[in-house]
Protein backbone atom coordinates (compact mmCIF):
# COMPACT_ATOMS: atom_id res chain seq x y z
CA UNK A 1 0.00 0.00 0.00
CA UNK A 2 1.08 3.69 -1.23
CA UNK A 3 1.70 5.85 2.05
CA UNK A 4 1.74 9.34 1.06
CA UNK A 5 5.17 10.83 2.33
CA UNK A 6 5.13 12.32 5.82
CA UNK A 7 2.04 10.96 6.79
CA UNK A 8 0.38 7.90 8.53
CA UNK A 9 -2.63 8.09 5.82
CA UNK A 10 -2.21 6.17 2.31
CA UNK A 11 -2.22 7.90 -0.57
CA UNK A 12 -5.49 7.52 -1.58
CA UNK A 13 -6.64 9.02 1.68
CA UNK A 14 -3.84 11.49 1.34
CA UNK A 15 -5.53 12.70 -2.06
CA UNK A 16 -9.14 12.37 -0.79
CA UNK A 17 -8.49 15.03 1.62
CA UNK A 18 -6.38 17.48 0.44
CA UNK A 19 -9.32 17.60 -2.78
CA UNK A 20 -11.79 18.46 0.10
CA UNK A 21 -9.36 20.60 1.64
CA UNK A 22 -9.17 22.20 -1.85
CA UNK A 23 -12.71 21.76 -3.26
CA UNK A 24 -11.40 20.26 -5.84
CA UNK A 25 -12.89 17.34 -8.65
CA UNK A 26 -10.42 15.09 -9.67
CA UNK A 27 -10.73 14.05 -13.41
CA UNK A 28 -9.07 11.37 -14.82
CA UNK A 29 -9.05 9.95 -18.41
CA UNK A 30 -9.14 6.13 -19.91
CA UNK A 31 -5.63 5.80 -20.30
CA UNK A 32 -4.48 6.73 -16.98
CA UNK A 33 -2.38 5.17 -14.22
CA UNK A 34 -5.29 2.57 -12.71
CA UNK A 35 -4.40 4.00 -9.40
CA UNK A 36 -5.11 7.07 -10.68
CA UNK A 37 -7.99 6.25 -12.24
CA UNK A 38 -9.50 4.64 -8.89
CA UNK A 39 -9.08 7.55 -7.03
CA UNK A 40 -10.14 10.21 -9.32
CA UNK A 41 -14.35 11.68 -8.93
CA UNK A 42 -15.05 10.94 -12.83
CA UNK A 43 -13.14 8.70 -15.42
CA UNK A 44 -13.91 8.74 -18.83
CA UNK A 45 -13.24 9.79 -22.10
CA UNK A 46 -12.37 13.35 -23.57
CA UNK A 47 -15.69 14.08 -24.23
CA UNK A 48 -17.60 12.63 -20.74
CA UNK A 49 -14.75 14.56 -18.87
CA UNK A 50 -15.35 17.84 -20.92
CA UNK A 51 -19.04 17.89 -20.24
CA UNK A 52 -18.42 17.55 -16.40
CA UNK A 53 -16.17 20.19 -16.36
CA UNK A 54 -18.29 22.84 -17.47
CA UNK A 55 -20.86 21.80 -15.10
CA UNK A 56 -19.21 20.97 -11.94
CA UNK A 57 -19.64 22.97 -8.61
CA UNK A 58 -16.32 22.72 -7.65
CA UNK A 59 -14.10 25.34 -7.41
CA UNK A 60 -10.95 23.67 -8.79
CA UNK A 61 -10.63 20.90 -11.67
CA UNK A 62 -7.37 18.28 -11.18
CA UNK A 63 -7.16 17.06 -14.40
CA UNK A 64 -5.12 13.89 -14.83
CA UNK A 65 -4.36 13.54 -17.88
CA UNK A 66 -2.62 15.04 -21.18
CA UNK A 67 -2.63 19.21 -21.34
CA UNK A 68 -5.13 19.81 -24.00
CA UNK A 69 -7.73 18.35 -22.19
CA UNK A 70 -6.89 20.40 -19.40
CA UNK A 71 -7.04 23.39 -21.92
CA UNK A 72 -10.42 22.54 -22.56
CA UNK A 73 -11.27 22.20 -19.00
CA UNK A 74 -10.46 25.70 -18.46
CA UNK A 75 -12.29 26.63 -21.56
CA UNK A 76 -15.75 25.14 -20.61
CA UNK A 77 -14.99 26.74 -16.87
CA UNK A 78 -12.88 30.00 -17.20
CA UNK A 79 -13.73 30.97 -13.92
CA UNK A 80 -12.48 27.96 -11.60
CA UNK A 81 -8.44 27.15 -11.35
CA UNK A 82 -7.65 24.09 -13.53
CA UNK A 83 -4.70 22.21 -12.10
CA UNK A 84 -2.45 19.37 -14.17
CA UNK A 85 -0.35 17.12 -12.30
CA UNK A 86 2.15 18.21 -14.69
CA UNK A 87 2.15 20.55 -17.83
CA UNK A 88 4.62 18.79 -19.61
CA UNK A 89 2.21 16.21 -20.17
CA UNK A 90 1.60 16.92 -23.95
CA UNK A 91 0.12 15.15 -26.74
CA UNK A 92 2.25 13.70 -30.02
CA UNK A 93 -1.22 13.79 -32.00
CA UNK A 94 -1.88 17.52 -31.34
CA UNK A 95 1.76 18.69 -31.81
CA UNK A 96 0.77 17.55 -35.74
CA UNK A 97 -0.97 20.79 -36.43
CA UNK A 98 -0.59 24.37 -35.13
CA UNK A 99 -2.79 27.64 -35.71
CA UNK A 100 -0.63 29.08 -38.21
CA UNK A 101 -0.66 25.25 -40.44
CA UNK A 102 -4.30 25.50 -39.87
CA UNK A 103 -4.73 29.09 -40.94
CA UNK A 104 -2.80 28.01 -44.20
CA UNK A 105 -4.71 24.91 -44.68
CA UNK A 106 -7.89 27.32 -44.68
CA UNK A 107 -6.49 29.84 -47.32
CA UNK A 108 -6.34 26.47 -49.81
CA UNK A 109 -10.02 25.70 -48.50
CA UNK A 110 -12.23 28.44 -48.60
CA UNK A 111 -15.74 28.03 -47.42
CA UNK A 112 -14.78 24.78 -46.03
CA UNK A 113 -15.94 24.17 -42.01
CA UNK A 114 -12.84 23.00 -39.87
CA UNK A 115 -13.44 20.29 -37.79
CA UNK A 116 -10.98 19.75 -34.97
CA UNK A 117 -10.62 16.56 -32.95
CA UNK A 118 -10.33 17.26 -29.43
CA UNK A 119 -6.70 16.64 -29.56
CA UNK A 120 -5.09 19.89 -30.52
CA UNK A 121 -4.08 22.78 -28.58
CA UNK A 122 -6.53 25.68 -27.72
CA UNK A 123 -4.97 27.56 -30.14
CA UNK A 124 -5.60 25.46 -33.13
CA UNK A 125 -9.44 24.81 -31.67
CA UNK A 126 -9.62 28.94 -32.00
CA UNK A 127 -9.83 28.47 -35.75
CA UNK A 128 -11.81 25.68 -35.92
CA UNK A 129 -15.55 25.41 -36.76
CA UNK A 130 -16.12 22.83 -34.22
CA UNK A 131 -14.80 20.42 -32.13
CA UNK A 132 -15.30 16.49 -32.18
CA UNK A 133 -14.30 13.49 -30.28
CA UNK A 134 -13.58 10.02 -31.33
CA UNK A 135 -17.23 9.22 -30.07
CA UNK A 136 -19.17 11.77 -31.82
CA UNK A 137 -16.85 12.63 -35.01
CA UNK A 138 -19.78 11.56 -37.06
CA UNK A 139 -22.59 12.92 -35.24
CA UNK A 140 -20.49 16.15 -35.80
CA UNK A 141 -19.36 15.98 -39.29
CA UNK A 142 -23.25 14.78 -40.33
CA UNK A 143 -24.57 18.22 -38.57
CA UNK A 144 -22.41 20.15 -41.95
CA UNK A 145 -24.42 20.29 -44.79
CA UNK A 146 -23.76 17.36 -47.15
CA UNK A 147 -22.43 20.12 -50.02
CA UNK A 148 -20.17 22.07 -47.43
CA UNK A 149 -16.46 20.83 -48.03
CA UNK A 150 -14.79 19.78 -44.63
CA UNK A 151 -10.97 20.61 -43.21
CA UNK A 152 -10.62 17.45 -40.75
CA UNK A 153 -7.48 17.24 -38.46
CA UNK A 154 -5.50 16.37 -37.12
CA UNK A 155 -6.17 12.54 -36.71
CA UNK A 156 -5.93 10.94 -40.45
CA UNK A 157 -7.01 7.56 -38.97
CA UNK A 158 -10.33 9.11 -37.29
CA UNK A 159 -10.61 10.85 -40.38
CA UNK A 160 -10.69 8.26 -42.79
CA UNK A 161 -12.84 6.36 -40.57
CA UNK A 162 -15.16 9.15 -40.80
CA UNK A 163 -15.12 9.57 -44.37
CA UNK A 164 -16.20 5.68 -44.99
CA UNK A 165 -19.02 6.12 -41.90
CA UNK A 166 -20.53 9.37 -43.91
CA UNK A 167 -19.90 8.20 -47.20
CA UNK A 168 -18.55 12.26 -47.73
CA UNK A 169 -16.28 12.08 -50.26
CA UNK A 170 -15.22 16.57 -50.11
CA UNK A 171 -13.86 15.25 -46.52
CA UNK A 172 -10.34 16.87 -46.71
CA UNK A 173 -7.91 15.32 -44.15
CA UNK A 174 -4.86 16.18 -42.16
CA UNK A 175 -2.22 13.84 -42.25
CA UNK A 176 -1.43 13.33 -38.21
CA UNK A 177 -1.46 10.52 -36.13
CA UNK A 178 -1.29 9.19 -32.22
CA UNK A 179 2.41 7.80 -32.21
CA UNK A 180 0.91 5.29 -29.68
CA UNK A 181 -1.80 4.45 -31.77
CA UNK A 182 -0.34 4.36 -34.96
CA UNK A 183 1.84 1.23 -33.49
CA UNK A 184 -0.85 -0.73 -32.78
CA UNK A 185 -0.81 -2.45 -37.01
CA UNK A 186 -2.90 -4.97 -38.30
CA UNK A 187 0.17 -7.61 -38.47
CA UNK A 188 -0.07 -7.26 -34.66
CA UNK A 189 -4.00 -7.87 -35.13
CA UNK A 190 -3.87 -10.47 -37.12
CA UNK A 191 -1.19 -12.19 -34.63
CA UNK A 192 -4.02 -12.20 -32.25
CA UNK A 193 -6.63 -13.25 -33.73
CA UNK A 194 -4.77 -16.24 -35.42
CA UNK A 195 -3.99 -16.93 -31.57
CA UNK A 196 -7.55 -16.38 -30.27
CA UNK A 197 -10.18 -16.80 -33.36
CA UNK A 198 -13.62 -16.68 -31.09
CA UNK A 199 -12.39 -13.43 -29.34
CA UNK A 200 -14.33 -10.26 -29.54
CA UNK A 201 -11.97 -7.17 -31.42
CA UNK A 202 -12.45 -3.81 -30.19
CA UNK A 203 -10.23 -1.03 -31.83
CA UNK A 204 -9.90 2.58 -31.46
CA UNK A 205 -10.08 4.66 -34.61
CA UNK A 206 -7.19 6.24 -34.30
CA UNK A 207 -4.98 3.21 -34.90
CA UNK A 208 -3.29 2.61 -37.46
CA UNK A 209 -4.88 -1.11 -37.96
CA UNK A 210 -8.69 0.53 -38.05
CA UNK A 211 -8.62 0.56 -41.93
CA UNK A 212 -7.07 -2.63 -42.20
CA UNK A 213 -9.52 -4.17 -39.83
CA UNK A 214 -12.00 -3.28 -41.80
CA UNK A 215 -10.97 -4.96 -44.91
CA UNK A 216 -9.75 -7.78 -42.92
CA UNK A 217 -13.35 -8.72 -41.52
CA UNK A 218 -14.42 -7.78 -45.31
CA UNK A 219 -12.27 -10.68 -46.74
CA UNK A 220 -12.88 -13.13 -43.89
CA UNK A 221 -9.26 -12.66 -41.86
CA UNK A 222 -11.17 -11.39 -38.94
CA UNK A 223 -14.82 -12.10 -37.20
CA UNK A 224 -16.88 -9.53 -39.36
CA UNK A 225 -19.70 -10.20 -36.61
CA UNK A 226 -17.20 -9.61 -33.45
CA UNK A 227 -14.84 -6.95 -35.24
CA UNK A 228 -15.97 -3.60 -33.92
CA UNK A 229 -14.67 0.17 -34.36
CA UNK A 230 -15.24 2.27 -31.30
CA UNK A 231 -14.40 5.38 -29.03
CA UNK A 232 -12.95 4.46 -25.52
CA UNK A 233 -16.46 5.03 -24.50
CA UNK A 234 -17.75 3.04 -27.15
CA UNK A 235 -15.99 -0.43 -25.98
CA UNK A 236 -17.12 0.79 -22.37
CA UNK A 237 -20.67 0.50 -23.40
CA UNK A 238 -19.28 -3.48 -25.86
CA UNK A 239 -17.93 -4.52 -22.66
CA UNK A 240 -21.13 -4.31 -20.27
CA UNK A 241 -22.71 -6.64 -22.44
CA UNK A 242 -19.89 -8.82 -23.43
CA UNK A 243 -20.27 -12.61 -22.79
CA UNK A 244 -17.21 -13.98 -24.79
CA UNK A 245 -14.47 -15.53 -22.98
CA UNK A 246 -12.08 -13.36 -24.24
CA UNK A 247 -11.61 -9.80 -26.23
CA UNK A 248 -8.53 -8.10 -28.33
CA UNK A 249 -8.45 -4.51 -27.28
CA UNK A 250 -6.52 -2.23 -29.97
CA UNK A 251 -6.16 1.36 -27.68
CA UNK A 252 -4.35 2.37 -25.09
CA UNK A 253 -3.61 0.01 -22.48
CA UNK A 254 -5.10 2.38 -19.40
CA UNK A 255 -8.46 1.73 -20.69
CA UNK A 256 -8.01 -2.28 -19.99
CA UNK A 257 -8.20 -1.16 -16.54
CA UNK A 258 -12.38 0.19 -16.84
CA UNK A 259 -12.98 -2.91 -18.90
CA UNK A 260 -11.89 -5.49 -16.24
CA UNK A 261 -13.71 -3.32 -13.90
CA UNK A 262 -17.35 -3.21 -16.09
CA UNK A 263 -16.76 -7.07 -17.14
CA UNK A 264 -15.05 -9.72 -15.04
CA UNK A 265 -16.18 -12.44 -16.77
CA UNK A 266 -14.21 -11.64 -19.89
CA UNK A 267 -10.66 -11.50 -20.35
CA UNK A 268 -9.61 -8.04 -22.17
CA UNK A 269 -6.51 -8.77 -23.54
CA UNK A 270 -4.31 -5.87 -25.41
CA UNK A 271 -3.68 -6.01 -29.29
CA UNK A 272 -0.56 -4.70 -28.61
CA UNK A 273 0.92 -5.06 -25.04
CA UNK A 274 3.52 -1.99 -25.87
CA UNK A 275 0.89 0.55 -26.20
CA UNK A 276 1.59 2.56 -23.45
CA UNK A 277 1.64 7.05 -23.59
CA UNK A 278 4.77 7.90 -22.14
CA UNK A 279 2.57 11.51 -21.79
CA UNK A 280 -0.43 9.89 -20.34
CA UNK A 281 1.70 8.03 -17.75
CA UNK A 282 3.70 11.08 -17.02
CA UNK A 283 0.92 11.79 -14.18
CA UNK A 284 2.13 9.73 -11.28
CA UNK A 285 0.71 9.24 -7.92
CA UNK A 286 3.21 11.70 -6.34
CA UNK A 287 2.58 14.62 -8.89
CA UNK A 288 -1.14 14.28 -8.11
CA UNK A 289 -0.48 14.86 -4.42
CA UNK A 290 2.26 17.71 -5.58
CA UNK A 291 -0.63 19.35 -7.56
CA UNK A 292 -3.54 19.17 -4.87
CA UNK A 293 -0.69 20.85 -2.20
CA UNK A 294 1.06 23.38 -3.71
CA UNK A 295 -1.49 23.67 -6.87
CA UNK A 296 0.99 23.07 -9.62
CA UNK A 297 0.73 23.23 -12.45
CA UNK A 298 -2.49 25.56 -13.16
CA UNK A 299 -3.85 25.57 -16.78
CA UNK A 300 -4.61 28.83 -18.44
CA UNK A 301 -5.34 29.97 -21.49
CA UNK A 302 -4.73 33.62 -22.85
CA UNK A 303 -7.94 35.54 -23.33
CA UNK A 304 -8.65 36.29 -27.16
CA UNK A 305 -7.71 32.57 -28.07
CA UNK A 306 -9.95 31.15 -25.17
CA UNK A 307 -13.06 33.32 -26.50
CA UNK A 308 -12.91 31.71 -29.91
CA UNK A 309 -11.38 28.12 -29.23
CA UNK A 310 -14.96 28.10 -26.49
CA UNK A 311 -17.17 28.29 -29.16
CA UNK A 312 -15.95 25.10 -31.11
CA UNK A 313 -16.01 23.07 -27.83
CA UNK A 314 -19.08 23.98 -26.79
CA UNK A 315 -20.91 23.06 -30.31
CA UNK A 316 -19.21 19.72 -29.66
CA UNK A 317 -20.37 19.52 -26.11
CA UNK A 318 -23.78 20.52 -27.20
CA UNK A 319 -23.84 17.61 -30.27
CA UNK A 320 -22.84 14.93 -28.13
CA UNK A 321 -23.00 11.74 -28.85
CA UNK A 322 -24.99 9.91 -31.72
CA UNK A 323 -28.97 9.15 -30.78
CA UNK A 324 -29.06 12.06 -28.23
CA UNK A 325 -26.43 10.22 -25.29
CA UNK A 326 -24.13 12.75 -24.27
Amino acid sequence: MFVAQGTAATWPEEVRRLARERDAVILAHNYQDPAIQDVADHVGDSLELSRIAAITDASTIVFCGVHFMAETAKLLSPDKTVLIPTDQAGCSLADTIDADQLRSWKAEHPGAAVVAYVNTSAAVKAEADVCCTSSNAVAVVESIPPDQPILFLPDQFLGNHVRRQTGRDNIHVWMGECHVHAGISAADLRAQVEADPAAEVLVHPECGCASSAIWLAGVGDLPADRTRILSTSGMLGAARDMTAKTALIATEIGMLHQLRKVNQHTTFRPVNPKASCRFMKMITPELVLRCLREGHDEVQVPLDVAERARQSVERMVAIGRPGGAR
